[in-house]
């Protein structure tokens, strides 16, 4: 079974996430913020995963350190998910359009935890998700899911339609990399780790 539950306390946020890769597309929960918690669903359903979420964070105070500690919990479950990595296809790459927009997702699982963000959203809020705090929850998700991901909008000019199209497309890149396709007893890497 490849599932991890992992929980975070701190004066500012109380977040605790169940995540099972290899799921049926469900999530469960709420985070405070409704955008949030639909790119989340979005996220399980188009991952293949099952998600559950507690979160209860300061929003009186701004919508970051829920945003950002929940990206901290959520990467910190797809490692302990992983375990050794053995098997893993270990790269993930999707292209995802929605509507007018298109997003290109690449993913490495390779231990070394690296975020190219190349997206302009042209609005500041969608809904009382806070758009600058995409770059925050992805970094984080990176560096604690010790993973490479790059994303990149190549176009697109409803903001709500472009992270919907990183949050699927992140889904799939990542179901693909967490995919068991390879030798049970070997990581796909020439260290022998990953």
């Amino acid at each position: 079974m490849r599932n991890a539950k992992i929980e975070r306390n701190t004066v500012e946020t109380e977040i605790a996430v169940s995540l099972e890769l290899d799921g049926t597309g469900s999530y469960t929960g709420v985070t405070g913020i409704g955008f949030l918690d639909h790119m989340l669903n979005l996220f399980a359903c188009h991952g293949g995963f099952d998600l559950s979420v507690r979160v209860h964070g300061d929003l009186d105070v701004d919508t970051h350190h829920t945003v950002e500690d929940l990206a901290i919990v959520l990467g910190d479950a797809l490692v302990q998910a992983l375990g050794d990595k053995k098997g893993i296809a270990r790269y993930g790459l999707f292209y995802c359009p929605m509507d007018e927009a298109l997003t290109r997702i690449v993913i490495d699982l390779s231990g070394r935890p690296y975020l190219v963000y190349d997206v302009q959203l042209p609005v500041e809020r969608i809904g009382t998700f806070e758009t600058e705090m995409l770059q925050d929850f992805l970094y984080a998700l990176s560096v604690h899911g010790k993973m490479n991901l790059h994303v990149t909008n190549l176009y697109g000019t409803n903001a709500h339609h472009i992270v919907e199209s990183i949050f699927k497309g992140l889904g799939h890149a990542l179901q693909q990399a967490t995919a068991i396709q390879g030798k049970a007893d070997s990581v796909l890497s020439t260290k022998g780790v990953l």
